[in-house]
């Protein structure tokens, strides 16, 4: 899920003419899809003209996961995992994989430093925007000449990096 933080910028006057134009496209264009939904909207919009210069709201949005996105990236990362040297455990290297490409919430420690936690990717937590944002982290990360070395850390920094260009040749990431 998506968290969008908006301001309403100025409280200027629309004329008749943008206010037409302005409803034929909130309503005409895009609107709810059941009644229940349209009176949904309406309400939104609502709520956003009576907010005054400066006030902020938030809105959530879910943008159902794509099956072939997911399918793709797991396959990817079960490719990367089955022919690294260092993880025996797929769940650690996931969390590994998390945590290298930034996927993570910065947490307070018991002492004062800060730790990364790693988010979930699941369907609930992970709409398809924050799961292309993921996928795109991760491809980032696996082209790094440190997770190259570490995932295989017996050949040369040239293997490991045609390797893993091999490997994400075959996806076309």
């Amino acid at each position: 899920m998506s968290q969008i933080v908006l301001a309403k910028k100025s409280d200027q006057e629309l004329t008749e003419t943008q206010r037409q134009v302005l409803r034929d496209c909130l309503y005409g264009m895009v609107d709810g899809q059941a009644e229940e939904d349209q009176k949904a909207w309406r309400n939104f919009w609502r709520m956003v003209w009576n907010l005054g210069s400066g006030e902020f709201f938030s809105i959530e949005t879910l943008i159902p996961r794509l099956g072939p996105v997911h399918r793709k990236q797991m396959k990817l990362e079960g490719e990367i995992f089955k022919n690294q040297e260092r993880f025996k455990d797929r769940e650690m290297f996931r969390l590994w994989l998390k945590v290298g490409s930034g996927w993570v919430i910065w947490c307070s420690g018991p002492k004062g430093g800060v730790f990364p936690v790693p988010r979930s990717i699941s369907y609930k937590k992970c709409d398809e925007g924050e799961f292309q944002i993921y996928c795109a982290g991760t491809h980032e990360f696996f082209r790094t000449p440190h997770a190259q070395k570490y995932l295989w850390p017996h050949v040369s920094a040239a293997v490991s990096e045609l390797s893993m260009e091999a490997i994400l040749a075959n996806y076309n990431v």
